[in-house]
């Protein structure tokens, strides 16, 4: 029989021992990654321990304590967060810069405007406007509130200031007689049949009403944007995919494979299921996308509020003078269809004569006298900045999965040589379209399509909103607005309820006797007899007074 000595069965059992410390992976690189994270060192163990304890990442030998898989679940949603939120918050800052210039801009195009008109008017018309400026301030402040989201009609609201301005003027005009309110009523119910104005009030309320209808929709619609991206950004992760996150990001370390980044596809099936809700904002997103760049070419067409806004002071001035040219005839039809109106006295004739008497100098601004918008910008500049934003924002959602792990896990990482979610080798699974039903078998985050996020399908719905509200704003159209074409038949909703035939002549019931009514009136006859001897007996004064008619521009 063998004897073996105590002290060698010692050394054997010593060096059997040190063999297998040997043998035992270090944990130094995760142990200095895992402090970098800012954890407690003491939770990461020196050597690999058996991995038992571990609930997501792999069982065996392991560099991980269930302590530091609780941190590194913690901190996958935190990094989730932070990946997904970035982007976000870039394009979000973009819609949100670009809503504030181009509100500016609107704001100050208005106000300059009014200031423009305000200054060419006082120089023009002298004490007659200050004395009647309110109904021009009334304009501005409500289109003002139309751009801001009030409750206008911009059509009403315009045909009513005309009407008024007709009110106004038609005392001055006719300055040997008095007028009643009611019969100034009767003379503005009529504006659309009389068209003491000419053309000018057709015209420029299409362009006005388009210009606005457009202006205001692209506005709102860069503020939307920026509103859908920030409520998506704060969707939490799922704990599915949370997990997922780990195992992908942190799993590796775990495993001791610190310098080994995840696979690309294997990544882009972990973000697009973690991220299928936000995905499933693509098509209506995209389609959103479409229609603000369609409506961005208006306003660098026919839509374009600079090229209406600027001139308005022009263009109603010379409004102004076609009333002025057409005094004579409108006053008689007017006459001979609202009844004759009572003269005044001599006396009191006088005065009024000399209260209508103005400067009829008129000289309108010179580009270069006229105030600058906004920052000194243009509209053309502002929406061709806008429309490269526009662009680049297209299919934002079903990029973002690439976007992000190109960004923070995979960049320059091989397809042979990565961790596919258990090992360091090729991925096998295909990646999974875009869309929250694509992902029903998303073989690395369990994702559930049954019960889509209310948060996605609220901003779904705000999108496809904004979209109609696009697609109405690029044919001109708003609420109760109806398309007045250069072509067109009708005049909207302000028409009255007349037809091509019809249109032609009016019947207005007399304001001395409500039951008496006046002789049809054909608007297109020249030889148009006066109705009353009240007018005929005043006609020689009128004669006596050309200048004045043909020089009085204003209203009381």
């Amino acid at each position: 029989m063998l004897w073996i000595s105590p002290l060698l069965l010692c050394t054997l059992a010593l060096c059997s021992l040190t063999v297998l410390a040997d043998k035992s992976k270090s944990c130094l690189e995760v142990r200095k990654l895992y402090e970098s994270k800012g954890f407690n060192l003491n939770d990461a163990p020196v050597h690999e321990i058996n991995g038992d304890h571990l609930k997501v990442c792999s069982q065996g030998h392991t560099c991980c304590s269930q302590a530091m898989e609780e941190k590194y679940s913690q901190q996958s949603k935190h990094d989730f967060k932070a990946a997904f939120t970035e982007p976000c918050s870039t394009l979000q800052n973009v819609f949100s810069s670009r809503y504030k210039k181009f509100d500016e801009f609107f704001k100050e195009l208005l106000k300059n405007a009014e200031t423009s008109l305000n200054d060419m008017f006082v120089r023009t018309y002298g004490r007659l406007y200050m004395q009647n400026s309110e109904l021009f301030k009334d304009l501005f402040a409500e289109l003002r509130k139309y751009y801001v989201g009030g409750n206008v009609n911009l059509e009403e609201m315009l045909n009513d200031f005309w009407a008024r301005l007709l009110e106004r003027m038609f005392p001055l005009l006719n300055p040997q007689y008095h007028f009643t309110d009611d019969y100034l009523e009767c003379v503005s119910k009529y504006i659309d049949q009389l068209k003491p104005f000419g053309e000018v009030p057709r015209k420029l309320k299409l362009q006005v009403t388009r210009a606005f209808v457009a202006a205001r929709t692209f506005a709102q619609g860069l503020a939307m944007a920026r509103d859908v991206i920030n409520k998506v950004s704060t969707v939490n992760p799922t704990p599915q995919c949370v997990r997922a996150m780990m195992k992908m990001a942190y799993c590796p370390y775990c495993r001791g494979l610190v310098t080994v980044k995840p696979c690309n596809k294997y990544c882009l099936n972990v973000l697009g299921g973690c991220l299928a809700n936000p995905g499933d904002l693509d098509g209506d997103w995209n389609n959103f996308i479409d229609s603000m760049l369609s409506v961005a070419e208006r306003l660098e067409g026919p839509f374009n509020i600079e090229m209406v806004m600027e001139p308005i002071d022009v263009k109603i001035s010379e409004a102004i003078m076609n009333m002025q040219e057409n005094s004579n005839q409108v006053s008689q039809k007017v006459f001979q269809g609202c009844g004759p109106p009572k003269p005044l006295p001599p006396s009191r004739v006088s005065r009024s004569i000399s209260d209508s008497n103005i400067n009829h100098r008129f000289r309108s601004y010179t580009p270069d006298e006229r105030p600058t918008t906004a920052a000194g910008t243009s509209l053309d500049r502002l929406v061709t900045d806008v429309k490269l934003k526009l662009k680049a924002a297209k299919k934002f959602w079903s990029s973002l999965p690439s976007n992000i792990c190109k960004n923070n896990w995979t960049s320059g990482v091989g397809e042979d040589d990565c961790w596919n979610g258990s090992d360091k080798s090729r991925y096998v699974y295909a990646v999974m379209a875009n869309g929250l039903e694509n992902h029903v078998n998303n073989p690395d985050v369990q994702v559930d399509i049954a019960n889509p996020d209310i948060v996605i399908r609220v901003q779904k719905m705000s999108l496809r909103t904004m979209t109609n509200r696009m697609r109405s704003a690029y044919n001109g159209n708003d609420v109760n607005f109806i398309d007045i074409s250069e072509g067109g038949s009708g005049e909207g909703s302000g028409s009255g309820d007349c037809d091509s035939e019809k249109c032609g002549d009016f019947v207005i019931k007399s304001t001395d006797d409500p039951d008496k009514i006046k002789p049809r009136i054909n608007v297109n006859d020249n030889n148009v007899k006066t109705a009353g001897g009240a007018h005929s007996n005043t006609a020689s004064f009128t004669v006596l007074l050309p200048s004045v008619l043909l020089l009085v521009r204003l209203w009381r």
